[in-house]
């Protein structure tokens, strides 16, 4: 599949998925969410793949969600949502988190390609994903927990443990690659230059192995995650 938002590519075992809004730091708008979840659900039916990259055009991974962008606008007159009353807002939030949450709940393996900002909604995106390779000078927070509320997504904890996950959470601070590959939050950092190399080279391991140990393997981890409340936290 091919969009504006999401470029899709399969080769060599991988499923290549890049967030395609550089102009935007590749802000996640409704129709970049929408386009995502499809081409996750495309790359976890395809037979070739045996693994998936998220990866960001231009100089970011993901700047977070794009305030600006509004809602997909709609083909009929129905009446929509405005996000103007409480329930609308949560409504959006879980309608964002479900279509995210395919990360997560794919069959196929991921990995975060992280290079320039990872903020906000961002780190959504990342800490979904089942591995995230980081540029040393990447920078990842979620400064919008400073003065907007508690965040919408809550894997920081089963990433990099309570007391970092409430020292980044409780401040909004941002940490660079390398400083979160120190605490857990991510799983490597590397020079930038070196980035690309080292993301594809896991991906070779991947491909190695057969989808369908891939996915159990994957699914029994993500299941001892659930055990611990990741979904339930989700939803509170």
């Amino acid at each position: 599949m091919q969009s504006e938002n999401i470029l899709y590519e399969v080769v060599e075992g991988r499923a290549r998925i890049t967030l395609n809004r550089p102009e935007k730091r590749n802000a996640l708008s409704d129709e970049l969410l929408r386009d995502l979840e499809e081409a996750l659900w495309e790359a976890d039916d395809d037979t070739r793949v045996h693994a998936v990259i998220i990866r960001g055009a231009g100089s970011s991974f993901c700047a977070g969600y794009d305030l600006a962008g509004g809602r997909r606008k709609s083909d009929d007159d129905v009446p929509r949502r405005t996000g103007r009353t409480i329930d609308d807002d949560m409504w959006n939030l879980e309608k964002n988190n479900r279509r995210l949450r395919t990360i997560f709940e794919m069959h196929k393996p991921s990995i975060a390609q992280v290079h320039g900002h990872c903020l906000a909604g961002g780190t959504d995106v990342a800490l979904y994903c089942d591995m995230v390779i980081a540029a040393e000078d990447a920078k990842i927070g979620f400064p919008p927990a400073r003065n907007l509320g508690a965040l919408p997504n809550n894997m920081w904890v089963y990433h990099c443990g309570p007391q970092w996950a409430k020292r980044l959470n409780l401040t909004g601070d941002v940490v660079s690659g390398a400083d979160a590959a120190k605490i857990g939050l991510v799983l490597k950092a590397v020079p930038a230059e070196l980035l690309e190399g080292e993301v594809e080279q896991l991906a070779d391991r991947l491909a190695l192995i057969d989808p369908d140990l891939l996915s159990a393997n994957k699914r029994i981890i993500n299941a001892a995650m659930e055990l611990m409340g990741s979904q339930v936290l989700q939803r509170l």
